[in-house]
C-alpha cells in the first residue's frame, strides 16, 4: 500500500514539474540564447560554410554545445528539453543556425532524445560512417557548420523509413508554421 501511494505521488510530483518545465521551454524557444547573440557563426539566414578554429568554437558555444558538436559527445537520454516538445516551428542548429528540421517531421520514437524523419533539405545535413562502439552507424553532422548532430537509422516511420536522432542541446528552434 505504501509503495502506491509513494509511486502515486511520485507521478502527481513529475506531472506537476513538467507541465512547468514545458510553460518555461515555450518562453525560451522563443528568444535568441545569449551563445547565439555572441556566436559570430550564427545566422539563421546564412548559406555559407562555417570554417572556425576549435578555440573560437569554444568561446561562441556553452560547454554541452562543444562538447556534443565538436567531440561527437551525446546527451544523456531524456535529458533533451526537445524530447516531448510539441510546438510546430523549424529546428536548426544552434552553434551556426542552419536550418534542419520542421517540427512536422519530428515523431516520438521512444528512444530518448529528439526524432525526425526527415531533414529540411538533402543540403541541410553531411552523412558519415561512424564506427564508434563497436557499432556500425551513420553520424550527421550540421551541413553548413559540420557539427556533430547525432545518428540516422533505418526504422523510422513512413514515408522516408529514417530516423535521425538528434541531441537536443545542439538544437535550437524557431517558432512558427511548417511551410
Amino acid at each position: 500500500m505504501q509503495l502506491r501511494i509513494t509511486i502515486f505521488l511520485l507521478t502527481a510530483f513529475i506531472y506537476t514539474n513538467c507541465g512547468i518545465a514545458q510553460e518555461k521551454i515555450k518562453k525560451e524557444t522563443t528568444k535568441m540564447s545569449e551563445s547565439e547573440k555572441t556566436n559570430p557563426a550564427f545566422s539563421r539566414n546564412a548559406s555559407a560554410k562555417v570554417d572556425m578554429k576549435d578555440e573560437d568554437w569554444k568561446n561562441a558555444l556553452t560547454p554541452e554545445q562543444y562538447y556534443i558538436a565538436r567531440q561527437k559527445g551525446t546527451e544523456r537520454p531524456w535529458s533533451s528539453k526537445f524530447e516531448k516538445f510539441e510546438e510546430k516551428g523549424t529546428y536548426y542548429c544552434a552553434a551556426c543556425g542552419n536550418t534542419l528540421f520542421r517540427s512536422n517531421t519530428k515523431f516520438d520514437s521512444g528512444c530518448g532524445w529528439p526524432s525526425f524523419f526527415e531533414p529540411v533539405t538533402k543540403s541541410s545535413l553531411i552523412y558519415l560512417v561512424d564506427n564508434s562502439l563497436g557499432m556500425k552507424r551513420t553520424e550527421v553532422e550540421c551541413g553548413r557548420c559540420k557539427a556533430h548532430l547525432g545518428h540516422v537509422f533505418n526504422d523510422g516511420p513512413p514515408p522516408t523509413g529514417l530516423r535521425y536522432c538528434i541531441n537536443g542541446v545542439i538544437l535550437g528552434f524557431e517558432k512558427g508554421d511548417n511551410k
